[in-house]
């Protein structure tokens, strides 16, 4: 399952539980991309549950697409990661350090207020 929704002005929510084949990939891309139009110094609140890894095909899709992502992730300055996995939690996090402009920090799932509280500074 993935469902992006836009939240405000400036914020996009993702929703993410399971796994992606090619297909799933392809729509969750342009979902992100259709909901991010217009969007500069945004904000995105990622709730991740029962992560699976993408199939092969999946990250072919993504790897395809790369130069529109880089552009997508420039729309943005902060992402709150809400992660039931600590290695989930701490990869997003690394991500983010490797992102110029970009700060990710990660949250457990009992710190949602918390991530939206960031989300808002």
């Amino acid at each position: 399952m993935f469902k992006v929704s836009r939240n405000g002005e400036n914020r996009i929510d993702v929703d993410f539980a399971g796994k992606l084949d090619s297909a799933d990939m392809q729509m969750a891309l342009n979902q992100l991309i259709e909901h991010s139009e217009g969007i500069r110094h945004g904000r995105i609140l990622y709730r991740v549950s029962e992560f699976e890894f993408p199939t092969l095909g999946a990250i072919a899709i993504e790897l395809s697409r790369l130069p529109e992502l880089f552009r997508f992730v420039r729309q943005f300055d902060r992402i709150a990661v809400v992660a039931d996995k600590e290695w989930l939690r701490k990869a997003s996090e690394i991500e983010g350090a490797l992102i110029p402009g970009l700060t990710i920090k990660a949250f457990d799932p009992t710190e949602k207020a918390a991530a939206e509280t960031w989300l808002l500074e």
